[in-house]
């Protein structure tokens, strides 16, 4: 049976809303965990752990929009060339056809 969680998850949420709050508006501040960690009574290596929790998971969802991004360029590019080429083929489609009503 797992340890029972001393931290509730929504005050440990709240912590790293608030650490990733205070880095955004400075980030060459010191001691942010800590101070936060103090503030809301939560060891700051507990907190230290769910931050960094917290950035790797915005980073792969970062990624995962980036490729994704990526993907629908390719797509967009693809789906261009293929409108290219389906108007050459109309065309040469048309005048294969008028060259075969004249030759009848």
């Amino acid at each position: 049976m797992p340890a029972p969680r001393k931290y509730p998850p929504e005050l440990i949420e709240r912590g790293v809303q608030m650490v990733a709050a205070i880095r955004h508006g400075d980030s060459g501040r010191p001691g942010v965990i800590r101070q936060v960690g103090e503030l809301l009574d939560i060891h700051p290596e507990v907190l230290r752990h769910w931050v960094k929790k917290a950035d790797a998971e915005s980073e792969e969802k970062a990624r995962g929009v980036r490729r994704e991004t990526l993907n629908l360029r390719r797509l967009e590019r693809e789906n261009a060339e293929l409108r290219r080429e389906n108007g050459i083929l109309k065309a040469a489609a048309i005048l294969f056809a008028a060259e075969i009503g004249r030759a009848s």
